[in-house]
């Protein structure tokens, strides 16, 4: 039987970036370091794959600190905590390493020196994302409050509306999140914004390398986990930017062949916690049903690196 032709769109930059890649060596860093096991709090990253491959290498997660022994090393993950968690692990004398990412690091940095200049906070972000908890456990109850959309920007109630700044979730879409920057700046005029933009550069790269091959597509499949906030954002972009059916995938096992029965064309990419072998696993089941022609499309060159923490370049 003659397989139909279709061209598949890769997107580049895709799948992991500098933060994800960081994270994850951490886990295994410290598996070689300390053995097995070692205790993760919360999914290293938002992957189904990466965080069963940790698991067999002796990695275990739990959900807070008070599941973890306290002679065991404990890793928080690449979203950030709250400070009360590093604070308690240090009451209990455990050794932990910080996995999160230097540019949520970032955020948090920023949170506390506006604070200290007397600023109360405004953070863009998803309710319940780890992101969001970690960074407004950075500061007291009440210090930091939350908006999700442009609507709650009218209805959030301030202590002063000469005293604010607002932080970012770095994963959310860039698009959006510029609509609600601008409705805060019109609410609150005098409100400070973060010296740098908080969307962090993989979010961006990969939402802009979306936007390039969406309007050429029939159909666009982002390989990502359900739980992965930049994953489900680089969907909405697809069908903003003209694809009709853009759906998120965790494996090649998830496509539904029949909802793409007559494309001519299809757009890969993924989340930032996603790994190469599964956008592989993807292209290769397309290859299987159709005569594929792969062209790759490449919007920006990533060769950002993050050091892991000095603990994992000493010897034990």
């Amino acid at each position: 039987m003659t397989k139909s032709p279709l061209t598949l769109y890769l997107a580049a930059p895709r799948g992991f970036c500098a933060g994800v890649d960081r994270a994850i060596k951490i886990v295994e860093m410290a598996i070689e370091k300390w053995g097995a096991p070692v205790y993760v709090r919360h999914e290293i990253v938002h992957n189904k794959f990466v965080v069963d491959s940790l698991r067999d290498q002796g990695a275990v997660f739990v959900e807070e600190l008070d599941d973890c022994p306290t002679d065991r090393p404990v890793i928080f993950s690449a979203h950030g905590v709250p400070k009360s968690v590093p604070a308690d692990a240090e009451r209990r004398n455990m050794v932990y390493v910080d996995a999160t990412c230097p540019l949520v690091s970032k955020v948090h940095i920023e949170a506390a020196r506006h604070a200290d200049d007397g600023l109360q906070m405004i953070m863009i972000g998803h309710a319940g994302h780890p992101e969001t908890i970690g960074t407004m456990g950075q500061l007291p109850e009440g210090e930091v409050l939350l908006v999700e959309t442009v609507d709650d920007v009218s209805t959030v109630e301030v202590r002063d509306h000469a005293k604010l700044a607002y932080v970012t979730q770095t994963t959310l879409s860039v698009d959006d999140t510029k609509d609600i920057v601008a409705a805060l700046h019109t609410r609150f005029p005098a409100i400070v914004g973060p010296h740098k933009e908080d969307i962090c550069y993989a979010t961006t790269n990969r939402q802009e390398a979306v936007k390039a091959i969406a309007p050429k597509c029939d159909a666009l499949l982002v390989v990502g986990a359900p739980n992965s906030s930049n994953s489900k954002r680089l969907v909405e972009v697809a069908a903003k930017n003209g694809c009709s059916y853009a759906q998120l995938v965790q494996r090649a096992s998830d496509i539904d062949w029949r909802a793409l029965d007559g494309i001519r064309t299809i757009g890969i990419t993924a989340g930032a916690s996603a790994p190469e072998v599964l956008i592989n696993e993807v292209v290769d089941a397309f290859s299987d049903h159709y005569d594929v022609t792969v062209e790759q499309v490449v919007t920006a060159e990533e060769n950002i690196e993050f050091k892991v923490p000095r603990i994992l370049r000493v010897p034990a």
